[in-house]
């Protein structure tokens, strides 16, 4: 079977939702929508934001999770929540936690205030060392960083340039598609 690269199954810089790091929650929301619209129809939608700086370079990710995080402050009270899910914590330990601290009493309210007043460099997400893959690997070594690292997708470099994002969604397609082909 031929050996698929990273570079064949990303999605290139040009064809993803971008926005800048002084963007507005509110500007991100419309940059993804715009995107959205121009994007391949037969390919999963983008559910992230790729956010670049003043030189146009890309410093970070706008999460679907990071969106909800921010329209509830409250949750910076727990500094890192990014293991809960993976300790085991109870429904009903979840849900005190929630009435404790008032969590999601009012999240819609002055939803279009908070939109527009949150800045996406404050709740941007930088990826780590481990969310980058060379557009020359290959999709098995790309399949692996994002098993380990648990990741929703990775960067895809060609030298010191990010060129694109090769997102498990995609990954999980192109499985499925050669799973469908076996013969049993």
């Amino acid at each position: 079977m031929k050996t698929i690269m990273v570079k064949d199954l990303m999605v290139p810089l040009s064809s993803y939702a971008t926005c800048s790091e002084d963007a507005s929650l509110y500007e991100a929301v419309m940059a993804l929508e715009e995107a959205q619209k121009v994007f391949d129809q037969t390919r999963y939608k983008h559910r992230a934001i790729l956010v670049y700086n003043k030189k146009n370079k890309i410093v970070g990710k706008l999460s679907q999770l990071d969106v909800l995080r921010a329209l509830e402050p409250r949750y910076k009270d727990f500094g890192d929540s990014s293991s809960f899910s993976r300790t085991g914590l109870s429904p009903l330990f979840i849900r005190s936690m929630q009435e404790h601290f008032h969590l999601w009493e009012k999240p819609l309210d002055d939803i279009c205030k908070k939109a527009s007043s949150i800045m996406i460099k404050d709740i941007m997400y930088k990826p780590a060392k481990g969310e980058y893959v060379k557009d020359e690997s290959t999709l098995d070594e790309a399949i692996h960083q994002l098993v380990v690292g648990h990741h929703q997708s990775l960067l895809v470099t060609n030298g010191k340039e990010i060129v694109g994002i090769l997102r498990l969604t995609d990954v999980f397609k192109e499985i499925c598609q050669r799973i469908k082909t076996c013969a049993i």
